[in-house]
């Protein structure tokens, strides 16, 4: 039987937001990958320390526990030499990750399709919005994001918001162009209209196996975190009806800055189109960019 995939949750995660190597890529970025790799080299033995996404992706792996439901593969643009303190420090932590691409600074991304990969979390902007044009949900990593909370060891725990991100940007647009007034309206008329998909629908839809078995006391909770309030929230609750995907938490914060909240929701993740909310909330939890929609573009 050929190996596969088929049927799991592939996440690609590059080995920065995976692991805190930023004393190593400031050497990378002097321009002297050579004098990275030999750093990586020298320190092959010594794990690195946790990074942005390392949380969810350990918790994501205790899935496992029964049969193979999550797949982690390593994405990267490090070279080959030091894909090994990679692999060394995964397996000092006790991350089951065997799987690995390695492209010495050129875009990992196209290696996406062939993984057929549910999510490719990455520090480097260009990857992940090659990988969100060829219709891979991804997000840019912030490295001096909080680590996420210790208080739920079972729970893996992951916020998203909405508009661009789950949704389409169709009512941002409207925000943006008419207004607030008009936002408000457009969405009262259309409560009952779903919202066309966003670029992270696929990966709340791959969520929902998970979220509905729990497996040897691990859980999986959601949450809707967006600037949306009274009276345009039911178009939100009624497209997620609609797709038939459940969410354990909305938060209808009316423009109130999200970080707070998020602090006390404790994720794992949190994903959002607007770097001012990624801002907000990254000195409280671990955030990425999607850059998806009409703000990025």
């Amino acid at each position: 039987m050929p190996v596969t995939l088929e049927g799991q949750l592939v996440v690609a995660i590059s080995s920065r937001a995976l692991f805190d190597f930023e004393e190593e890529n400031r050497v990378f970025e002097s321009g002297d990958d050579r004098a990275y790799m030999q750093l990586q080299l020298q320190r092959v033995e010594e794990p690195a320390r946790p990074g942005v996404a390392f949380s969810m992706v350990r918790k994501l792996l205790a899935f496992n526990a029964q049969r193979p439901r999550v797949e982690v593969v390593i994405l990267s643009r490090n070279d080959p030499v030091s894909g090994l303190r990679v692999f060394r420090s995964a397996q000092h932590f006790g991350l089951p990750v065997q799987r690995g691409v390695f492209t010495r600074g050129q875009p990992p991304w196209r290696y996406l399709r062939p993984l057929a990969a549910n999510l490719f979390l990455s520090t480097n902007e260009a990857d992940v919005r090659s990988a969100l044009a060829a219709g891979v949900p991804a997000a840019r990593v912030y490295p001096q994001s909080a680590r996420a909370s210790e208080e739920h060891p079972d729970e893996v725990r992951i916020a998203f918001d909405g508009d661009a991100v789950l949704f389409s940007d169709e009512a941002e647009r409207v925000f943006q162009d008419q207004g607030l007034d008009a936002f408000q309206s457009h969405e009262r008329d259309r409560a009952g209209t779903p919202l066309a998909p966003g670029p992270f629908k696929p990966l709340l839809e791959a969520l929902q196996s998970l979220q509905r078995e729990p497996v040897g006391g691990m859980r999986l909770r959601t949450a809707l975190v967006t600037a949306r309030s009274a009276p345009a929230h039911e178009r939100a609750v009624r497209t997620l009806m609609d797709w038939q995907i459940e969410i354990d938490e909305a938060m209808f914060l009316g423009g109130l800055p999200k970080g707070t909240f998020l602090r006390e929701f404790e994720p794992d993740f949190f994903f959002d189109d607007q770097t001012g909310h990624i801002e907000n909330a990254a000195p409280h939890v671990p955030a990425g960019h999607v850059a998806s929609g009409v703000s990025n573009s």
